[in-house]
């Protein structure tokens, strides 16, 4: 059988198309692409763990700041890749040291904030500054704690987000903060924003 020059030209075109395809593209998915950088805006605190020579943080939008077996943080400003949201998790991986981190996430105690809204909280496209806050504002974040005389600014940055059914608002004088899943702490602030005491 004989093809016309019509048919043949139509397959020499696919036949350059298919060659130029790299193996493989057809069939990738959105998941399979490469993912982008963020940076947290604040500390994330939790319990290490290690899964075989993998580092692991369990998380937890109530923060778990208290000083207990295993405790850690991955300070502010660190780079991270998020590889999954879901209803009820965040799950990102640190670009600095691979550590792999499960943030659990639970919407109904944070006043109907999605998981995807509240991530938008926890990160950004870019380094946050931290040139302007006061000495005692940085130590507290560096070292993960509310210091007396910290600004609100920098707890937040220091603590995590406040969970919202114990902390309504940030305008509150009082934010609550667990040290655990059991245990919680409180820290007051006075009239111009600077922490009184943590109890």
């Amino acid at each position: 059988m004989q093809l016309n020059k019509a048919a043949l030209f139509l397959l020499s075109i696919l036949l350059i198309i298919a060659l130029r395809v790299p193996v493989g593209e057809a069939g990738s998915s959105k998941n399979d692409q490469k993912q982008s950088t963020v940076y947290l805006k604040n500390n994330i605190h939790g319990t290490e763990r290690y899964k075989g020579s993998t580092r692991t943080l369990k998380a937890s939008y109530a923060n778990w700041i208290g000083e207990y077996p295993n405790h850690a943080f991955l300070p502010v400003n660190t780079p991270v890749v998020i590889t999954k949201v879901k209803k009820s998790g965040i799950y990102m991986t640190s670009s600095v040291d691979g550590t792999e981190i499960t943030f659990e996430y639970k919407m109904s105690n944070m006043a109907g904030m999605s998981s995807e809204e509240y991530l938008g909280e926890i990160t950004a496209p870019q380094k946050i500054s931290l040139k302007s806050l006061s000495p005692i504002d940085k130590k507290g974040i560096k070292d993960g704690k509310a210091y007396p005389g910290m600004s609100k600014k920098a707890v937040q940055i220091a603590l995590g987000y406040p969970a919202l059914h114990r902390t309504p608002s940030r305008k509150a004088n009082i934010w609550v903060y667990w040290k655990n899943r059991f245990v919680t702490v409180s820290v007051e602030f006075d009239a111009g924003g600077r922490v009184k005491s943590v109890r």
